[in-house]
């Protein structure tokens, strides 16, 4: 394995023997002790066939269905199960906090808590002292350290597991399940700055999440697993996307003939609101245009009494995501009633970034409410930039120098 390369998977399957009928008691033993049904069983192939790298300070994201074989793939990589075939291969210490506080005492205290799991992880007491405060700062609890922990709430659970995973543990690669599963609007703020601090400091992280957002915003590739294999790996723009049509199949199973359809020509969603067109000042960009401008205009269907989330995501030739957000994310977000038949004109500015090439933009509508997407157009429009500047990078910011001599 190259030492660029921190995580291996090559060609993992998992089985696990479901067994017809267990004997209960010793009784049950007796009563029928030749019962041939006791010695079937079945497999369930949890994995099939999983191979991805992960390079060394990659934010690398997990994403699939209950059930989808996620969870046993993370606890094969920690080594907590060993695979029927194939390898793994860690490059560097991993700390597999696989569900967050597992391990934890609800009989002990918070602060017992902490020294247990630091025993655990192979710390001595000095070294726990060391790190004490710090795990207590961050989990904003010091008051309630002294507390058992069955008194505590799932919230405040959360926070103490999610310190001592990340704070105690300094490991070079972390795996983290459904960590914000629970918890404060301000703690998931607090745990998503720490990890812009794992990316800048080049830590590699393996994310599960059904957060599609957080997917998008912190993880630099992804796979998505269905029926135990992997059915999509790519950027995490692209997890997200598919990740959300494969959920519209299931939810809106009534609409597939027409969703079938209108994917021909790159549009898709629930539906409610229809993206009409979408149109830039000028298709072609050089690096002494500022912003590329765009407008796009909406017609709805249906009732939105909160209102409706506009956004787009713009990608190069290769497919990735340059760039894209949304008005909740730019606090533009309006709470504004929509009614059926309501035109709306979106007028985007964007700092023009782009290296030299051709790009497409993908404009997008979500319902503020449950995040169901009503509206995606595929490539709706193409634009092109001609930068002197040009650089091997994906995006060419303007930048200047200056020089001076002393």
């Amino acid at each position: 394995m190259s030492d660029d390369i921190a995580i291996s998977v090559k060609n993992v399957s998992k089985n696990f023997k479901l067994p017809h009928e267990k004997a209960d008691s010793v009784k049950s033993l007796f009563v029928n002790p030749f019962n041939k049904n006791r010695k079937k069983f079945e497999i369930q192939h949890a994995l099939r066939n999983i191979s991805f790298d992960i390079p060394k300070g990659e934010f690398f994201g997990i994403v699939g269905r209950n059930g989808s074989g996620k969870s046993t793939l993370l606890k094969i990589i920690a080594g907590i199960y060993q695979p029927n075939e194939g390898s793994i291969s860690v490059n560097g210490r991993l700390v597999p906090f696989i569900e967050l506080g597992v391990g934890f005492n609800p009989q002990l205290t918070g602060r017992e808590n902490v020294y247990l799991n630091g025993a655990m992880l192979g710390f001595s007491e000095k070294e726990v002292d060391r790190k004490y405060s710090a795990i207590v700062d961050f989990a904003e609890i010091e008051r309630f350290m002294d507390q058992k922990l069955k008194n505590y709430s799932s919230g405040m659970q959360v926070r103490l597991a999610f310190s001592v995973a990340t704070i105690l543990a300094e490991s070079d690669i972390l795996l983290i399940d459904e960590v914000l599963a629970v918890g404060d609007a301000d703690f998931q703020r607090k745990c998503f700055e720490y990890f812009k601090k794992l990316k800048k400091n080049k830590k590699t992280v393996i994310f599960v999440s059904h957060d599609m957002n957080a997917i998008r915003e912190y993880c630099d590739r992804a796979v998505l697993i269905e029926k135990n294999k992997i059915v999509f790996e790519g950027t995490s723009e692209q997890i997200a996307k598919e990740y959300t049509r494969l959920f519209l199949a299931e939810l809106y199973e009534s609409q597939k003939q027409q969703e079938d359809k209108d994917r021909n020509d790159g549009k898709w969603g629930s539906g409610g609101a229809t993206i009409e067109s979408v149109a830039f000042d000028k298709k072609m960009l050089t690096e002494k245009d500022e912003n590329l401008n765009v407008k796009i205009n909406i017609v709805a269907q249906k009732q939105y009494p909160e209102g409706l989330l506009f956004g787009f995501t713009i990608k190069n030739q290769q497919g990735e995501g340059i760039c894209g957000t949304n008005s909740r994310i730019i606090h533009q977000e309006s709470k504004e009633s929509i009614s059926p038949g309501d035109r709306i004109q979106l007028n985007w500015s964007v700092p023009n970034i782009f290296n030299e090439g051709k790009f497409t933009i993908e404009p997008a509508i979500s319902d503020p409410i449950n995040m169901d997407v009503v509206a995606w157009w595929d490539n709706a429009a193409e634009f092109r930039v001609v930068n002197e500047e040009k650089t091997p990078y994906k995006v060419a910011p303007k930048i200047r120098l200056a020089v001076v001599k002393k």
